[in-house]
C-alpha cells in the first residue's frame, strides 16, 4: 500500500511540475513593468499619468519596497556597480544622453533588453546594442539583493 501511495504521489508531483512548466508564466518584475508599457513621458513624472526616466524606475522599485531617489545621477550611487557583462534582470542601466554625465536610467530585462521612459515615446523597451544606447551607455548598478531578486524574477504559475 505504501508503494502505491508513493507512486501516486510521485506521479502527481511529476505532472504538476510538467504542466506548470508548459503554461505561460511571467515573473513579478516582468508583469509589473509590462503593465506600464505605453505610459506617456512626463517631465518630472512619478505616476502612471506619466513618468520621466528616474520617476519610472523609482516607481517600479518602490512597488518592491526599494526606495530610490528621483534622479538618474543619484540612482547611480545606489546599490553596487555591475559590469555590463554581468547584467541580470532588474539591474539599473545608466546613460549619458546629454554629454554631461548620467542623465538617463532604465531597468535591464535580460537578453540585452531594457525598459525605460523615453522622452519622445514614454515607457518602451529597447536593446542596449542599439546604436543610440550603445554609444551612451555608462554603467549599471544592482539594487536588488539576491533574496528579493529571486522572488521578483521567479516565474509565477
Amino acid at each position: 500500500m505504501k508503494k502505491v501511495v508513493a507512486l501516486l504521489f510521485s506521479l502527481v508531483l511529476f505532472l504538476s511540475v510538467a504542466l506548470g512548466s508548459v503554461s505561460a508564466s511571467e515573473s513579478t518584475l516582468d508583469s509589473t513593468v509590462d503593465e506600464l508599457m505605453g505610459v506617456p513621458y512626463r517631465d518630472a513624472g512619478t505616476t502612471t499619468r506619466g513618468f520621466d526616466c528616474s520617476g519610472f524606475t523609482a516607481y517600479v522599485f518602490n512597488k518592491f519596497g526599494i526606495d530610490l531617489p528621483h534622479s538618474s545621477a543619484a540612482q547611480n550611487k545606489e546599490g553596487y556597480w555591475i559590469d555590463k557583462s554581468d547584467l541580470r534582470k532588474g539591474d539599473l542601466v545608466f546613460f549619458d544622453t546629454g554629454g554631461k554625465g548620467i542623465s538617463h536610467v532604465g531597468i535591464y530585462l535580460g537578453n540585452g533588453e531594457f525598459i525605460h521612459s523615453a522622452s519622445n515615446e514614454g515607457i518602451v523597451k529597447n536593446k542596449l546594442s542599439e546604436s543610440y544606447y550603445a554609444k551612451r551607455y555608462v554603467s549599471a548598478r544592482r539594487v536588488l539583493w539576491d533574496d528579493i531578486y529571486n522572488q521578483l524574477t521567479a516565474e509565477s504559475k
